[in-house]
């Protein structure tokens, strides 16, 4: 086991510094789930530190559920559920996890009006008046994403972030807006975590998420919304239907997420959708191994 000293430097405590190390190797799988974790001793000697600094990072990583420990046996690392999520449904994420009988709460973080949004929620709302709303998903005080939502300002004026604490976008667009979510187009792609997203997420910065991101359609083919949502890949599985799906997942970069009728010949789609979803599962494989160096 190579020597990892920690930085006497730092203003953090040394025992803190030991729980970083300890926590990212738990988090990207070098310790693997169920795995037991080197002796006090080992540690001890990797990181050049006393037993009561191991003990205290040890003791922060059980409180955080990061490690699990029984009397008198060595700690191991937690198992940690994963939470799947259909991307090729419309419905968002409250729809599929309140079906599963999982309550996600959801924090608002910000509400606001603006001028202009990025290009591609201009170019698939085509207005620059637009609302922005950014929102922290969880379950059971895990955060599991950061979403940030534009929206046609008009379309929805007298939204406010009251209406969408531990509530769904999509159901409140029906109930107070008369609108229905019928339709959409969604790539996915794996990014580092900037430092915003990382610390709403919990996780380190440039750890890898899975970016979901498109647009939305109500029934007469008018846009909704354009979202970008960073979920955490420890976390989250994105599962792909591919025998009979619509071709509603692609791979980036791509072609613009443009409005959805007429966009392949029938026969088409069900041939390729299966190389489409085992090919999107191997880039991502690949791109989460990049940034996880």
């Amino acid at each position: 086991m190579a020597v990892m000293p920690v930085d006497r430097s730092d203003a953090r405590p040394l025992h803190a510094q030991v729980a970083d190390v300890l926590r990212a190797q738990i988090r990207d799988h070098s310790i693997a789930p169920g795995e037991t974790l080197p002796s006090e001793a080992a540690l001890r000697e990797r990181f050049g530190v006393s037993r009561s600094v191991v003990r205290q990072a040890l003791a922060t990583l059980e409180d955080e559920g990061a490690v699990r420990r029984a009397h008198g046996r060595a700690p191991v690392a937690a198992v940690r559920s994963e939470h799947h999520r259909l991307v090729q449904r419309v419905t968002g994420l409250f729809d599929q996890f309140s079906a599963e009988g999982l309550s996600l709460s959801t924090r608002v973080v910000a509400l606001d009006p603006v001028r202009a949004g990025v290009p591609s929620a201009e170019e698939h709302l085509g207005t620059r008046t637009l609302l922005r709303l950014e929102r922290v998903r969880s379950v059971a005080g895990d955060p599991l994403s950061y979403v940030r939502t534009w929206l046609p300002a008009e379309r929805f004026a007298g939204l406010e972030a009251s209406m969408l604490s531990d509530a769904s976008l999509h159901r409140l667009m029906e109930s107070r807006f008369g609108v229905v979510p019928t339709s959409g187009r969604r790539q996915i792609r794996a990014v580092p975590a900037d430092p915003e997203i990382a610390r709403e997420l919990d996780v380190p910065e440039g750890a890898p998420l899975l970016l979901l991101e498109g647009g939305t359609f109500d029934r007469s083919g008018a846009p909704l919304e354009w979202f970008e949502s960073w979920h955490r890949s420890d976390r989250v599985v994105f599962d792909i239907e591919a025998e009979g799906a619509t071709d509603q997942v692609q791979i980036a970069p791509g072609p613009s997420l443009a409005r959805p009728e007429g966009d392949h010949p029938s026969g088409e789609v069900q041939d390729t959708e299966l190389d489409r979803a085992l090919s999107l599962a191997d880039e991502l494989r690949s791109e989460l191994r990049r940034l996880r160096g």
